[in-house]
């Protein structure tokens, strides 16, 4: 999975604008003190059962982080305001998976929709310019809201060797959505969707 370019989606729907897109490291910069406050929310903190306190710091290393490994970081806005951030991680180059994790951050925005249409718009762009597979998901049993997003999205349980090979816990609970299942059932809404490559400059090329 090359990295010589970032890419971005975006949405024009009844509720506005939203945009997904893989930040520039300013762009990460001038969200890492959003983030980590999300982050660091006790609800947030306990359904990603994060265990430290993460200072924008360690918010701008993570996504370092996960850029140098490999996988993909990206911020969510609507209508321009910072929602949250997903990213697509342990991407496989040989089987052409990855696992998906996603934040909605304020409490007062969660529950309305914007989790399942950001994740939709993110998977569209992971299986039509990624060229992605299957994206796997792991959950723990009491976020009940993760679940909820996904299985409305598509997501069908999955208890195989590879799926479980993401979980922290033996507990959690491991889903799968194939390319072609997620065309067929969101082909319309994709066609409706602005995809494209981002320069280094964070300008679309």
């Amino acid at each position: 999975m090359s990295h010589a370019e970032r890419w971005s989606v975006s949405w024009d729907g009844p509720d506005g604008r939203l945009d997904a897109r893989e930040p520039t490291r300013a762009e990460v910069e001038a969200a890492a003190a959003s983030l980590s406050a999300w982050y660091n929310e006790t609800h947030n903190r306990s359904m990603m059962t994060n265990d430290a306190e993460l200072d924008p710091h360690d918010v701008i290393e993570h996504f370092d982080g996960v850029w140098e490994e490999g996988g993909r970081n990206f911020l969510l806005y609507a209508e321009g305001r910072l929602m949250g951030d997903a990213d697509l991680r342990h991407l496989d180059a040989a089987t052409r998976t990855a696992e998906f994790a996603i934040m909605i951050g304020e409490r007062n925005v969660q529950g309305r929709g914007f989790g399942t249409r950001f994740a939709l718009m993110l998977h569209a762009l992971a299986f039509e310019a990624l060229h992605l597979e299957c994206i796997y998901v792991s959950i723990i049993p009491a976020n009940r809201g993760s679940l909820r997003l996904f299985e409305k999205l598509g997501y069908q349980p999955d208890n195989s060797p590879a799926a479980r090979a993401y979980v922290d816990e033996p507990d959690d609970v491991t889903l799968s959505f194939a390319r072609a299942d997620f065309l067929c059932l969101h082909g319309a809404a994709v066609r409706e969707l602005r995809i494209a490559p981002r320069s280094a400059d964070g300008n679309y090329s």
